[in-house]
């Protein structure tokens, strides 16, 4: 019996269709890959199946008694709750079985009851069943590996950064220890080591897992099956990730020319028919027709929007773009060592280093947002800077992307945004849809899209690859290459950099590693 069976799956939102009579199942031990386009309905499926969201039709059948650990960014954390009080919360139950346990042995030494020692003794059973003494270790072993020691274990969650709360969520999932693990973006706010961590923790890990990613390097490190949300469909398919593509590829040329078959006999049909459906052989002419009528259409294999991006340039003639002189940033203390470096005309630099180590601070500080502690900053008189930020927040989650850039930029016509939002990959649908209703992805493509109306010689990019699909984030990098400007490209996937940067700064290797609290990345 598989741990979770899908049958007949049907779901779409206003004119767009996610699924259409969909099935699959998850077995015992498997590692499931949910890739697709952005907008498909990835995370959408794992709202289904978790119950956070009702299906237009179909039947979702857990196996009984199953412990399903879910990373939901969004969870209810209460106010003042510190990063190590949360953790705890994975041993809510045992915590709550020792405290009963004590108290019956206060209970004793005060009665002397045989009773109350006896139900003592079997609470200290299942105790250490639970291993519940070496909680605090395993808890080490998990900040450690995801690199909470960073954020700082007395760091209220309500004070957090976005990434940094999914971080404490992730920890406290895994530290549940449940039968499946859903997952949703993982290695999004991940440096490269804790990525590795997280490899190496997933394919140690005896249960299943269902994680949706854009990282393939991770994917093809951790799954052994692949399911495709694509036009409707899921598909699924045995193996490492590259072999599901492989799969995908042979079973998309294979409908192609069972397609292009059928073409050939259909249109030799209607030649006929139209030639003779008045002649002598009439008779075989309707025969064709009602052949043609019962026969079972072979569809084309679908293809992706492909998104498109192409930032104005705006020409400068200044030899030195930035220069950033022995510069101090932090907020209430220092979180780097004095940062010096210059970017010349038309290169391209990339920042590297862990999450939350102040790479976006760094940026801000350069960009005037956040106020130096010291040092200087100036960019060329001539510099007109693009600025892409991380953080998906909008004054109004109600407006529709069009609303959105229409505000920003009155002058436009509604045909132009319209226009750019297609190339960016966003159809008409989506334009014209709450913006908080759109996929992590989708709201990066409008944010991208509204980079484009605006000319510049310097794009600073903080992390625009987060939530972007495969082929999103690689016409992005083309466009970055063909901007005859200077870039600053902030991102945690290494695969992005390559070909891409002329040079790297370390931004790690500057850290003074500060309390969490003085540091709001």
């Amino acid at each position: 019996m598989p741990l979770l069976d899908v049958q007949g799956l049907t779901m779409a939102f206003a004119e767009k269709d996610l699924y259409d009579d969909a099935s699959f199942t998850l077995e015992k031990g498997e590692h499931m890959g949910i890739v697709g386009q952005n907008g498909a309905g990835k995370s959408t499926l794992i709202k289904i199946i978790t119950e956070q969201e009702l299906p237009l039709k179909g039947d979702i059948k857990w196996q009984k008694n199953l412990k399903i650990g879910y990373l939901d960014q969004y969870a209810d954390i209460a106010d003042g709750m510190t990063l190590i009080d949360f953790l705890h919360t994975a041993y809510a139950e045992l915590y709550t079985l020792n405290a009963q346990m004590n108290q019956l042995y206060t209970d004793y030494a005060e009665s002397l009851d045989d009773k109350l020692l006896a139900r003592a003794g079997r609470i200290q059973e299942r105790l250490d069943a639970a291993d519940f003494y070496n909680v605090d270790t395993e808890i080490e072993r998990i900040i450690t590996g995801l690199g909470l020691d960073d954020i700082g274990r007395d760091h209220e969650v309500a004070k957090m950064s976005g990434g940094q709360r999914s971080k404490i969520i992730l920890a406290k999932l895994l530290l549940e220890e449940p039968d499946v693990i859903l997952l949703d973006e993982p290695t999004n706010y991940l440096d490269t080591a804790h990525i590795q961590w997280l490899m190496d923790y997933l394919n140690g890990f005896n249960g299943a897992v269902m994680v949706i990613s854009h990282d393939y390097d991770f994917l093809e490190a951790v799954t052994n099956c692949i399911i495709n949300v694509a036009f409707g469909k899921i598909t699924k398919y045995r193996g490492s990730f590259k072999q599901a593509m492989r799969q995908k590829d042979e079973r998309e040329e294979f409908q192609q020319r069972e397609f292009d078959k059928q073409q050939v006999v259909i249109e030799k049909a209607e030649r006929f028919i139209k030639k003779n459906k008045a002649g002598s052989k009439s008779t075989m002419a309707k025969s064709r027709e009602k052949m043609l009528k019962r026969m079972d259409r072979v569809d084309p294999p679908s293809t992706n929007v492909k998104a498109r991006f192409e930032f104005p340039y705006e020409n400068t003639g200044s030899q030195n773009a930035l220069v950033v002189d022995r510069l101090s940033v932090g907020y209430n203390r220092p979180l780097l060592e004095p940062v010096t470096f210059s970017v010349t005309t038309n290169e391209k630099v990339g920042f590297q280093g862990f999450n939350g180590v102040g790479k976006s601070t760094l940026i801000k500080t350069i960009l005037g947002l956040i106020p130096a502690l010291g040092g200087e900053v100036n960019f060329s008189p001539s510099a007109k800077v693009n600025y892409f930020s991380q953080d998906l927040t909008w004054d109004n989650n109600r407006m529709t992307p069009l609303q959105i850039i229409q505000a920003k930029y009155e002058k436009l016509p509604q045909k132009a945004i319209r226009t750019k939002l297609a190339k960016c990959g966003l159809d008409q649908t989506n334009a014209m849809k709450p913006i908080g209703q759109l996929s992590g992805g989708e709201q990066t493509k409008v944010k991208l899209a509204m980079m484009e109306f605006v000319p510049s010689n310097f794009l600073i990019m903080d992390e625009p690859t987060n939530h972007l699909d495969d082929e999103t984030k690689a016409a992005l990098k083309e466009a970055i290459l063909k901007f005859p400007g200077n870039a600053i490209v902030v991102s945690h996937e290494t695969s992005f950099y390559t070909g891409l940067v002329d040079k790297t700064l370390d931004v790690e290797k500057l850290s003074l590693r500060p309390r969490a609290q003085d540091e709001q990345l």
